[in-house]
């Protein structure tokens, strides 16, 4: 959980470090070069003494040095620990540090390997630009995480099971450590006489029968179980609950078997936890997911303004109304947010559902059918290609969807799930699916909802290609459109 997010964190901040490095060595090579612009020698023959400029290919010999040098002595100034806590002071003094560290390998390398083709004032330079662009790098991550933590994007709903001791030492640790972006949601105690009551500032909303209804009342990341090793055959049952529903569950005893969540061990300050992870990607896979998210986002919402604006004209044209359809649809973990596309319907079109309700075609909670007389002429169009899904790529963009992704249902769908259906909350939702491409509309029910367990269950990156691969033909041929 906890540990995994850190070690990707400073594996980022490494790589970043590393290029950093390696623009400033740049960038003082070319100041270096060209300094007789800014200092000509005709004009102070006696103040300013050039050494000799090699080629750069000369100089990329000595940059592994360098790199290899900041780094250790990054490290051993502790930057790759938490430091959102430190002050701006203490972080570039840290920096300074580590640049003298860095400036005496380089002497002694200097003088073990006679590197006297490296031009005195080259190094100077170089030190000063490392210098100031680790600084600029450093303040900008402890700005941007900041404001991260501020707009609530860094942070995950936890709900802790236990009251006890080692729970409420758990709590103080959170509340200690607000860098680890932890809300915690309640807690969860087996004692009625507990129910109302605070450990530390945290307050007991229910019992272990509570949790399937708290875990639909709240958008519940993670449940965190801090118990007595006496209450190992109580919660075996809140276990399988939490599990169904495809909610990510750490122990901090011992753990039992699970049908479908995989096994991870982490730790917390010492704590060993034995998590139950019900998807199966990696952190840097996830992370590589929503950048690719953000990347094709983007250059999709670039690309296909004029379509956006063309297509709102003829809406406008086809039916008085507005051109963008918005309604709220449940995502990650239960969380509501406002989902855009474009109308295909006449206005007022969701109050007349309910006089349609016998005309469904499509079993289980969510309404289907062929010729719905409210779609428009234009809207029966948009909905055959596809393109009524395109302001999706706001959301995608927002982080509340994906590219690739199980189907945003609605909170009155939700409602109406059964328990297994539940768990494909577990994973963000997104524009395409293995359902859209393996026939929408012509898939019953129940088996797109196992479709979609099954794209949790063996979800990959490569996973994700092959449906994107899959839903071009699916788009051009309406495979299963409505």
């Amino acid at each position: 959980m906890i540990k995994e997010k850190e070690r990707l964190f400073r594996k980022l901040l490494m790589a970043f470090d590393v290029f950093t490095v390696f623009i400033s060595f740049l960038a003082s090579y070319a100041i270096r070069r060209h300094i007789h612009t800014f200092y000509p020698l005709d004009l102070f023959p006696d103040r300013l003494v050039m050494d000799k400029l090699f080629s750069l290919r000369f100089y990329f010999n000595i940059l592994p040095l360098m790199i290899l040098a900041w780094w250790i002595a990054l490290v051993g100034s502790g930057l790759y620990e938490s430091f959102r806590k430190r002050s701006f002071v203490e972080i570039i003094w840290r920096i300074l540090k580590s640049a003298f560290f860095v400036m005496a390998i380089y002497s002694t390398a200097v003088f073990i390997f006679k590197l006297h083709f490296i031009s005195r004032s080259f190094i100077v330079i170089f030190f000063l630009m490392s210098c100031l662009f680790l600084i600029m790098e450093r303040l900008f991550v402890v700005y941007f995480l900041r404001y991260l933590r501020k707009e609530g994007f860094n942070s995950r709903n936890i709900l802790i099971v236990g009251t006890g001791p080692r729970a409420e030492n758990f709590i103080k640790l959170v509340h200690n450590h607000p860098e680890w972006g932890l809300n915690i949601v309640g807690l969860i105690d087996a004692d009625k006489d507990m129910l109302g009551k605070f450990v530390y500032v945290e307050k007991v909303i229910g019992l272990l029968e509570d949790i399937p209804n708290i875990l639909h009342e709240y958008a519940v990341d993670e449940v965190i179980f801090i118990v007595p090793r006496t209450w190992l055959s109580v919660i075996e049952k809140s276990l399988l609950a939490c599990e169904i529903e495809g909610v990510r569950t750490n122990i901090a005893a011992d753990f039992f078997n699970m049908n479908i969540a995989r096994f991870v061990s982490s730790d917390i300050e010492g704590m060993p936890l034995f998590s139950f992870q019900t998807t199966i990607g990696e952190e840097w896979q996830l992370l590589f997911k929503r950048i690719f998210d953000i990347i094709t986002s983007l250059a999709g919402i670039a690309l296909l303004l004029p379509v956006f604006a063309a297509i709102a004209v003829f809406i406008k044209l086809f039916s008085p109304g507005s051109s963008v359809f918005k309604q709220v649809r449940s995502g990650l973990s239960g969380r509501k947010f406002v989902m855009y596309k474009f109308r295909t319907m006449i206005e007022g079109a969701e109050g007349m559902k309910d006089s349609l309700n016998g005309l469904n075609e499509m079993k289980g909670p969510v309404f289907k059918m062929k010729n719905d007389p409210r779609v428009t002429r234009f809207g029966a169009f948009l909905r055959r290609s596809s393109m009524d899904e395109l302001p999706q790529l706001f959301n995608v963009l927002k982080g509340e969807m994906s590219i690739v992704g199980p189907r945003p249902p609605m909170p009155s769908e939700v409602e109406k799930y059964e328990v297994w259906q539940r768990r494909r909350l577990s994973m963000r939702p997104g524009l395409t699916c293995l359902w859209q491409v393996n026939g929408r509309n012509n898939v019953d029910f129940d088996k797109w909802m196992r479709l979609d367990l099954k794209y949790i269950d063996t979800w990959s990156l490569s996973l994700d290609f092959k449906i994107l691969l899959k839903t071009i033909p699916a788009v051009l041929f309406s495979q299963g459109a409505r």
